[in-house]
């Protein structure tokens, strides 16, 4: 059996297929599913007829992407509002391991950090949450991240 991985209660993590590379992450056990900070999230057809959602990854136009691997959902947000958001399925690498992980595309503009990991993500991975580690980025400015 391998050692379990220990992450802190903020870590740099990246999503190549986004182009992020190495933006800090809140983890929250609180929080169910995780969330991007997205802006111009928009539904649409590519020419060949199929459905694609077109997104700027932490609201940065020059990021621009798409996902054809994606659903929607309703989510609880951290004010309680059950909202409708798209939910796309990608990878994240964290602490130099890359990983599956279905999260959702939101405006997270008013929030601290622009991505949230939530426990859905860390029990599949049996991943364990030691909040006395990742301290070092709990007050990184977003503008730094990228």
């Amino acid at each position: 059996m391998t050692a379990p991985i220990i992450v802190g209660s903020f870590e740099l993590v990246s999503f190549p297929d986004l182009g992020i590379a190495e933006v800090v992450a809140k983890v929250d056990t609180g929080a169910y599913s995780g969330t991007v900070h997205a802006t111009n999230i928009t539904e649409t057809t590519d020419p060949s007829g199929d459905q694609i959602l077109e997104f700027y990854p932490l609201g940065k136009a020059e990021l621009k992407t798409h996902s054809r691997d994606y659903t929607s959902k309703q989510i609880r947000s951290s004010n309680g509002q059950l909202e409708t958001r798209f939910v796309i399925n990608t990878k994240i690498i964290l602490q130099g391991q890359e990983y599956p992980i279905s999260i959702s595309l939101a405006d997270r503009s008013a929030m601290m950090k622009s991505v949230l990991i939530g426990r859905q993500f860390l029990r599949r991975q049996r991943i364990i949450v030691d909040v006395r580690q990742g301290t070092q980025y709990a007050y990184a400015v977003k503008e730094a991240e990228l």
